[in-house]
């Protein structure tokens, strides 16, 4: 008997039955913190300049009158000197300040997808994959540790994390051809790439910002750094392979030479992500610079490929939106933390805790430090906001408690780390999850383990960091 069509779900209607939706979420986040405002008192530190990122000057909170009332529902200019709760309607101006002050990085991430819907339609990154796969003779045993270590060096070393978009839909593209979940390919590259950045052994990302604020060298200290890194590196491969169990056919195993033309695809691919790094690290590009170079790119793939003019625009474009979620989200969770900025509730939180842990035993404050960062990148996933706005207040606190800034620094790196492996208020981690297809209460599912354990480790790590005089 036939089966009636009329009454079956679309297949992505199927899939994401029961799923957490990425937008929904991140409008729910919007919700709680402009309720945030309205029950949390508001203050201020004075700032070393005017921009709202510029580090505080410690001891200098002041708490600031916020009248509370019906006219607060109507979104008003902010009074110097007087706070105001978030209106509701603010969450209508919110999304697109959130998209206009995240705009290079949106921008860039579309410009990126364009570049891989022409490399997906040339053939060459499928070739690439089979050829990956021939090489290995598909043992997990090998791909998965050097994939892993090559991904989380890029970001513990580099500070890579929004470049990876790139590699997620090839990384899931590999674990069909090898009969395994997309789940093990997104996770093999997140953990990665996440536990990297967690360490930061000498992430010019956050180290640059947080080591000179507590009177630090810049990329000091970090042998335990590395120490940690590679522990739960180590961690996170075996929890990849358990998690890598054949789940379907996986495509025959065939070595095969790739062709000429998919070879200097790949080699442009290759050679984009190589300038990419040089970039950023030696010539200090930024969003714009990428997004050229990845229109740059996609232009030399299409040529190599032969592909129309006309071809290789609408490949182009259809690559964009695939990005387009990710571009979403990005600018959304940004959003979040200006509602919260502009409810100025972010130094009373900071200011309240730094109060609290005045007086208590090194080896506890430096755990407790962690766990404030950790609460605040709830609130706020930018690295280097956040640290602009709490090391220069926690650092002094736990100073004179015995921790010392090299700690306080460790502190919030892991803090940070942790919570952005899991935070629904993260805009990068929903983006990763809407280039890979994977509904958000999977990942958590998959991942809160692995987030318990490393909490419980990375405490551990602060008390002996403590013991040890780091």
């Amino acid at each position: 008997m036939a089966k009636d069509e009329t009454t079956a779900p679309p297949a992505a209607e199927r899939r994401s039955h029961g799923a957490l939706d990425p937008v929904m979420m991140m409008l729910a986040a919007m919700l709680l913190a402009i309720a945030l405002t309205w029950i949390i008192p508001s203050g201020k530190h004075d700032r070393v300049s005017d921009k709202d990122n510029a580090p505080v000057i410690a001891g200098t909170y002041k708490q600031l009158p916020k009248p509370i009332g019906l006219d607060g529902l109507v979104p008003r200019a902010r009074e110097p000197g007087v706070a105001r709760p978030v209106s509701p309607l603010a969450m209508a101006t919110a999304i697109p300040e959130g998209l206009k002050r995240s705009a290079p990085l949106i921008f860039m991430i579309l410009m990126l997808g364009g570049m891989f819907g022409i490399l997906r339609a040339s053939g060459a990154l499928d070739a690439g994959i089979q050829r990956l796969i021939g090489v290995s003779r598909g043992d997990v045993r090998i791909l998965v540790p050097v994939l892993m270590l090559a991904f989380s060096a890029g970001s513990t070393f580099l500070g890579m994390i929004s470049e990876y978009l790139l590699l997620i839909p090839v990384m899931i593209a590999l674990a069909d051809r090898m009969g395994r979940s997309r789940m093990f390919g997104f996770a093999l590259l997140t953990l990665a790439a996440k536990i990297g950045y967690l360490a930061s052994v000498t992430s010019p990302v956050a180290l640059l910002i947080a080591q000179p604020i507590v009177g630090v060298p810049v990329f000091s200290g970090l042998g335990f750094r590395l120490t940690i890194w590679l522990v739960f590196l180590g961690i996170a491969m075996l929890v990849v392979l358990r998690a890598g169990r054949v789940t379907h056919a996986p495509a025959p195993i065939t070595v095969e030479h790739l062709s000429p033309r998919h070879l200097g695809i790949l080699l442009i691919a290759g050679t984009a992500i190589a300038a990419l790094v040089y970039g950023s690290i030696v010539l200090g590009w930024d969003d714009g610079e990428f997004s050229a170079l990845f229109i740059l790119a996609a232009a030399g793939m299409a040529a190599m490929a032969r592909m129309r003019p006309a071809r290789a625009a609408h490949l182009f474009v259809d690559g964009m939106k695939m990005m387009m979620l990710a571009a979403l989200l990005v600018g959304m969770g940004r959003a979040v933390e200006v509602i919260l900025r502009e409810g100025q509730i972010l130094d009373t939180i900071i200011e309240a805790v730094s109060v609290w842990i005045h007086g208590l035993p090194p080896v506890i404050v430096a755990p407790i430090v962690m766990g404030v960062e950790m609460v605040l990148t709830l609130l706020i996933p930018s690295t280097s906001a956040k640290a602009a706005l709490s090391i220069p207040v926690l650092g002094p606190i736990a100073a004179s408690a015995g921790v010392s800034g090299q700690t306080t620094v460790l502190a919030f790196l892991l803090g940070n780390g942790l919570v952005n492996m899991l935070a629904p208020t993260s805009g990068m981690l929903l983006a990763y999850l809407a280039a890979a297809g994977i509904p958000y209460n999977q990942w958590f599912r998959f991942a809160l383990p692995v987030f318990l354990l490393f909490t419980v480790l990375s405490v551990a790590a602060m008390m002996i960091a403590v013991l040890i005089g780091y």
